[in-house]
């Protein structure tokens, strides 16, 4: 287990959803489900939704993930707040693709790719300095989904009944379009919504109020977090959800989805295609501290 004593980390956010990004060059680190809970603390900690770890990856830990590395140099280990494992996530590829630029860990131009759980990831930077990311297909559980159940659910919140679909986009999704009678700034997302029927491992939940054509705004209940300012893939199983209401229409769909935390920009494609577009900011760096408690402690540099 490596020590953490002088361990450098960074501290960044897409559109608002924010990380702490870790450099594991060896593999070495312990990224114990503790500590990440530790690092993520707003209070005690550097604060964060989630904790990236930088490692090469064919040094991860999972033989899936060491599969990649004929493809893709290195692997996105991403971790929720509550230190549970995560797919990947949507506005995490950003900033670690920024954090890669500026380390040099790729080329500064050009087109890259990058590991995750949910397989690899093509990252392209766009013209106003933040990043697009191929997220490959996206799914709606047909009649008859993998585990039985059809694409539709049950969400559970403020003592309302509302409908939702099921999207996978590297990771579970519930989307509510909601009715014109909720208004979106008033729902109370403090606690988890209910989901019906439960969907294992979690699942993270958005609430969908359509503003226009092409135009979206949303919040959103991750697993493992809590409310977020902001969801990537989040913003991507919104639009398809709309997508697939109209009828699943042909062609391109396009969409600006207005979070908490700013504007995202999604695509659904033909052939399920899903893209995903938005800003990634490195705000600070800094160093570990303390090799015992409080070892989470940081000071800037």
């Amino acid at each position: 287990m490596a020590d953490v004593r002088g361990l450098p980390f960074t501290k960044g956010h897409g559109t608002e959803n924010d990380f702490v990004l870790v450099p594991d060059p060896h593999g070495a680190l312990d990224l114990t489900p503790e500590r990440v809970r530790r690092l993520a603390d707003r209070r005690a900690g550097i604060g964060a939704d989630g904790v990236i770890r930088v490692v090469p990856t064919a040094r991860a830990d999972e033989p899936q993930v060491r599969a990649q590395a004929d493809q893709a140099r290195w692997f996105m280990d991403y971790r929720n707040a509550d230190g549970s494992a995560a797919q990947m996530c949507g506005n995490g590829t950003r900033v670690f693709a920024a954090y890669l630029v500026r380390e040099g860990l790729v080329a500064p131009e050009g087109d890259f790719a990058i590991a995750t759980r949910a397989g690899v990831k093509v990252v392209h930077p766009t013209s106003d300095g933040g990043y697009a990311v191929e997220l490959g297909p996206w799914r709606v559980p047909g009649e008859r989904g993998p585990d039985g159940r059809d694409g539709t659910a049950v969400v559970r919140l403020d003592g309302a009944d509302l409908p939702g679909l099921r999207v996978e986009v590297g990771n579970p999704h519930v989307v509510v379009v909601l009715p014109p009678t909720v208004e979106l700034a008033d729902l109370d997302l403090s606690r988890a919504p209910q989901v019906t029927p439960t969907i294992e491992g979690g699942v993270n939940v958005e609430l969908v109020r359509e503003l226009g054509p092409g135009r979206l705004a949303m919040r959103v209940h991750e697993r493992g977090v809590g409310e977020t300012r902001s969801c990537g893939t989040g913003a991507v199983a919104a639009a398809v959800a709309v997508h697939w209401r109209a009828g699943h229409p042909p062609g391109p769909g396009q969409w600006e989805v207005r979070v908490p935390g700013g504007r995202l920009r999604a695509l659904v494609g033909p052939g399920e295609r899903a893209v995903l577009a938005g800003p990634a900011v490195l705000v600070a760096d800094g160093t570990l501290r303390d090799g015992d408690h409080p070892w989470w402690t940081a000071s800037t540099r």
